[in-house]
């Protein structure tokens, strides 16, 4: 059982996600937004985040440099969760420090496989 962080802003895409994994034995955290994301993750240091790239306020990818940026989370591997497919996003998202990304909407099968490869199950 890994602890997962799903940053999602909508509560659908949350209530789907954190419904998937839990199902998979997963300990779900959730946030709605950047600063709770911050702070959840240095409190509980979960093991993989699902990091929305919209989000209200400070948005996913500058969320990312800053838990990139820090001694104490810059290990967790954090998975972008984007409705971006586009040419050129798979670069802008590595780029500031994703690990990869699940493009929404998700297939359930292929969520619950990226994210047990993202964390080493797979």
């Amino acid at each position: 059982m890994a602890t997962i962080l799903i940053v999602e802003d909508n509560p659908s895409n949350m209530l789907l996600a954190t419904f998937l994994l839990e199902h998979a034995g997963h300990l779900v955290l959730q946030a709605d937004e950047a600063d709770s994301a911050l702070r959840l993750a240095r409190e509980r240091l979960p093991d993989l985040i699902l990091m929305d790239v919209q989000l209200p306020g400070m948005d996913g990818l500058e969320a990312t440099g800053t838990l990139k940026g820090d001694a104490r989370t810059g290990a967790i591997k954090v998975l972008a969760f984007t409705s971006f497919a586009m040419a050129g996003d798979a670069d802008r998202i590595r780029a500031a420090g994703c690990d990869g990304y699940i493009s929404k909407p998700i297939s359930v099968d292929e969520f619950v496989a990226l994210v047990e490869a993202a964390l080493g199950g797979g």
